[in-house]
């Protein structure tokens, strides 16, 4: 691929911010393993994968290249990020081997305290972060010095999982050179552990199963129970799907999205009580269990027409936290904690899941059905609510809805049916359905809404393979294969 081979060729250039780092990063004569991971445009699910729901999504055409080298034994561990045009500045992070060892030896919350320590370098959390959970998971042992370089085309705090594509192709090309091999689903779980555990983001799985196993031109149907491949749903030839950039930074580590999965979660401890189900007991970390046989822990398993007869109203709205810890004891979320001192939305980030899954189905049933008029203003309705649903929730922004709005104003007469925010919300990217031949329209509202905003707009279009389906490169050392 081209990006993979433009990546290798940056290897021995002169590039202008990160000629000095590069110089000597790597030892001659011994093999690097190169991997690749795209981002994701999320088309529809989002924010209800935690819950268990149905997820469609995209493999983006951008991707993370990674480039990893094992050394001497007993070696340091270096990571170069090299930019990807001259205008961005280059970055790099160390460990020494006794730093290293520390590190691997330690908690995950050990090593979220080391790796988050300084602002500036806590990005090197989702390089190292995957060697901690393959030590901690699978006892890798890291007994060589590691040099790694990261060019990522995926743009950061966008909304189309820049994070799990550095993870994903970080795994991969350390995997190999430390002796571990990884199928598909087991990458994207360990990934997600590392983002989890370590950088501290309470993401569900869906970002790195689509980066890993995702198939160009093909959305990945995913069941999150946790991560169950329905399919892949080939991208019809008359239909269009792109994302555009609202130029607002999202971080699934924010607050918005941390708050809003705790209060899904209490959501669903609220709901067990009231059908009669008993805490089961608690694992080791004190979270809950359930004996659940009928949604099995997952919101999405309510029918929607259940939900609002028998628990809707009878959820909160809001509720402090302390409150909800005297009454209920915590819940069954093993990466979030309920925070005494804040008062939670309750009903409605429970309300998200339950609506999104069955908009989720339906689109699906839509994509495989004829692509006439109605269908597309049908599944643009549903794109339009399932928007609607993340503003209720509190994670909308300013710039989306206008990108939203401007989409809608443009319409069906200008081939544009739907749209929607992506991923973790509060910014980031939108997603637009339209016919196929509808790509000027979309530059079009992408322009007015840079010139209205000030703010540079990406329009994300193609799409190209998953991790897996790409493979490992290795270069030099006793020969090169792919």
């Amino acid at each position: 691929m081209f990006d993979v081979d433009e990546f290798i060729g940056l290897l021995g250039s002169s590039h202008r911010q990160t000629a000095a780092l590069l110089k000597g990063l790597f030892v001659p004569d011994r093999s690097i393993a190169v991997a690749r991971a795209p981002g994701r445009l999320d088309v529809m699910g989002g924010i209800a994968d935690y819950s268990g729901s149905l997820v469609l999504q995209l493999p983006t055409r951008e991707a993370t290249c990674v480039a990893a080298q094992a050394t001497e034994p007993g070696g340091d561990l270096h990571v170069v990020s090299q930019p990807a045009d001259d205008d961005q500045p280059a970055r790099s992070f160390s460990l020494t081997r006794s730093e290293l060892d520390e590190l691997l030896a330690g908690s995950y919350a050990a090593a979220r305290e080391r790796l988050g320590r300084d602002p500036e370098s806590s990005w090197a959390a989702y390089v190292a972060g995957v060697l901690v959970v393959m030590a901690r998971e699978l006892g890798a042992r890291c007994e060589r010095g590691l040099r790694v370089l990261v060019n990522s085309r995926v743009p950061e705090a966008k909304g189309v999982s820049s994070s799990a594509a550095l993870e994903v192709a970080s795994m991969q090309a350390i995997g190999r050179v430390i002796g571990v091999q990884l199928e598909g689903v087991e990458l994207a779980k360990l990934c997600q552990l590392a983002e989890n555990y370590v950088v501290g983001a309470p993401c569900g799985i869906m970002d790195q199963m689509t980066s890993a196993l995702g198939r160009a031109g093909e959305l990945l149907a995913l069941l999150c129970q946790p991560a169950e491949i329905q399919g892949f749903v080939p991208i019809p030839g008359t239909i269009g799907l792109w994302g555009i950039d609202s130029g607002i930074r999202h971080a699934v580590s924010g607050s918005d999205y941390t708050s809003v999965r705790t209060g899904a979660f209490m959501g669903y401890r609220i709901i067990a009580e009231l059908s009669g189900l008993k805490p089961a007991g608690r694992d080791a970390a004190g979270v809950l269990r359930f004996d659940d046989p009928q949604w099995r822990g997952y919101l999405a398993n309510l029918a929607p027409e259940v939900f609002e007869r028998e628990y809707a109203e009878r959820l909160p709205v809001t509720m402090k936290g302390d409150a909800f810890l005297t009454r209920y004891g915590g819940t069954t979320d093993p990466v979030t904690r309920v925070d005494p001192a804040r008062t939670y939305a309750v009903r409605q980030p429970a309300a998200h899941p339950v609506h999104e899954n069955a908009r989720v189905r339906r689109f699906g049933e839509l994509l495989a059905s004829d692509h006439g008029e109605s269908t597309l203003l049908e599944m643009g309705a549903l794109m339009y609510g399932s928007h609607a649903s993340y503003s209720a929730c509190g994670l909308g922004s300013g710039g989306t809805d206008r990108l939203v709005a401007l989409v809608r104003e443009a319409g069906p007469a200008a081939g544009l049916y739907g749209a929607k925010i992506t991923g973790g919300g509060s910014g980031g990217t939108v997603a637009v359905l339209g016919r196929a031949d509808a790509a000027a329209e979309v530059e079009k509202v992408a322009r007015r809404y840079g010139q209205e905003t000030g703010h540079p707009v990406h329009v994300f279009s193609g799409s190209s393979p998953g991790a897996c389906q790409f493979g490992v490169r290795v270069l030099g050392g006793p020969g090169e294969t792919s």
